[in-house]
């Protein structure tokens, strides 16, 4: 059996499974011929009944499946299968076409339909397209929740630290495996940054880059949310749902918060990093998965599983290649380079003219702690682009009295030079200029009241 071929979806389909549906021999012989060649595996039944039976027992991601069946039609069949929750390619063949056929076809689920007899070119056609549709779905599902949370696509380890320079070459290894990756850090060092990194330099970069926070969902849906479900699997579920390890297909699901799994979810987990199959709450079928997964926590899991809170065998299946991020504050000659980058990156964003960063402000930025990290670094910026200065109050110095002396006396004597009063108004209308007048806005970056907000402005005889 010949595996070469010139068809843009030839490749995609390796390792696949196909299902034909025909009562006539001829056209059964046709079909697995044609399709053998581009399928890892091709089955062929006569009737509904004996496709049930195959299809009950194997993952099959394409049918060819014709209309008039003895018994149950392909069109019936075809709707049950779709309401049950699968997704995959189907093309409906018929003797008798007609637009009413045509209109019933796609209805049921089909995304093609071709009329007997039909060329093998034809067949290919229909199925390229097919494919490509499913594609399309499953990118944008992946696009549209990826704007819908606000997730920026930083794929960017910004530093020349020798820990970020050996990162980088750890990673340079790492990445083209599809072996699975623990992340660890703190909470804002920048573990999705990394796992972005690892999946745009994989062989997977052209696939799906899915993550999810397993903290942010509730245990009674993390479930569905994974691997999906069928309609009526239980109460709410008024029509089937792909979970996200479909949506994944082929490219990386980033695990963010593993230590927030349920312990019953991570029993299914490690099952499906063993078997490479899902199985969608409330049906009886397994699916097969491609997707290489990346975990991230910034809990001890090792301490987490002496708890009894982390299973070991999950916590040793995750472990293959652990990475972990290092905390901000262990790499101070990293914070200019962010620093700056953020700068830019803020003042195209929000429309604003980039701040100057004096050395005073780049000392107090390296010698802060940074207790939130790369995120607080990052906020830090965005507040001072909106508020038009660096607030030193956000920055407490924590230098010896000898490193500190100049710039103590210098933020002093400059603080002194203007009254409470003076430097409060000064802030307050800068605040409200950068907010465009909107009060709520001004209040809440300002951190008060609106109603103190409003009382102060009449006070000054502003609007």
């Amino acid at each position: 059996m010949s595996n070469s071929s010139t068809h843009p979806q030839a490749d995609a389909r390796k390792g696949l499974s196909a299902l034909i549906v025909d009562d006539e021999p001829g056209m059964r012989d046709f079909l697995e011929k044609a399709l053998g060649s581009r399928f890892a595996r091709v089955d062929a039944a006569c009737s509904v009944e004996m496709a049930q039976t195959l299809f009950d027992q194997n993952d099959y991601g394409t049918l060819v499946l014709d209309i008039s069946l003895p018994g149950q039609s392909g069109l019936q069949w075809l709707q049950a299968l779709r309401q049950g929750g699968f997704e995959g390619d189907v093309i409906l063949i018929t003797g008798f076409a007609d637009m009413d056929t045509a209109i019933a076809a796609l209805r049921a689920g089909a995304q093609d339909f071709l009329q007997k007899p039909f060329r093998i070119d034809q067949l290919w056609y229909a199925l390229d397209r097919a494919a490509d549709q499913n594609r399309l779905k499953r990118e944008n599902y992946v696009l549209r929740r990826a704007v819908s949370s606000l997730q920026q696509n930083e794929t960017l380890m910004i530093g020349e630290s020798p820990v970020i320079r050996n990162l980088r070459k750890v990673l340079e290894r790492v990445a083209p495996t599809d072996a699975t990756v623990l992340v660890t850090g703190e909470s804002g060092a920048g573990k999705e940054v990394m796992a972005r990194t690892i999946h745009t330099l994989s062989n997977r970069s052209e696939r799906p880059f899915v993550p999810v926070n397993c903290a942010a969902i509730s245990p009674e849906l993390i479930e569905s949310e994974l691997f999906g479900h069928v309609k009526g699997a239980f109460t709410g579920a008024s029509e089937s749902h792909q979970g996200l390890f479909y949506y994944a297909q082929g490219g990386t699901l980033f695990l963010d918060e593993i230590g927030e799994l349920p312990l019953s979810m991570q029993t299914k987990l490690l099952r499906v990093l063993e078997d490479r199959r899902v199985r969608p709450v409330g049906s009886t079928r397994e699916l097969d998965v491609d997707v290489r997964i990346v975990a991230a926590t910034n809990v001890n899991l090792q301490l987490e599983v002496q708890r009894g809170r982390f299973r070991q065998d999950l916590y040793y299946r995750l472990q293959v290649l652990p990475i972990e991020v290092p905390p901000l504050r262990t790499r101070p000659e990293d914070i200019e380079l962010l620093t700056h980058y953020f700068v830019r990156y803020f003042s195209r964003k929000l429309n604003l003219d980039p701040l100057k960063v004096s050395n005073e402000i780049m000392a107090r930025l390296q010698a802060y702690e940074w207790p939130g990290n790369v995120r607080e670094l990052k906020n830090f910026i965005e507040r001072s682009l909106i508020l038009g200065y660096f607030p030193k109050e956000d920055l407490p110095l924590n230098l010896n009295l000898d490193e500190r002396s100049d710039l103590t006396e210098q933020a002093e004597q400059s603080a002194l030079s203007e009254s409470l009063e003076t430097v409060e108004r000064n802030h307050i209308t800068k605040v409200l200029a950068a907010c465009n007048g909107n009060k709520s806005e001004a209040a809440r970056v300002l951190r008060i009241s609106r109603k103190t907000l409003e009382r102060k402005c009449i006070a000054w005889n502003q609007d």
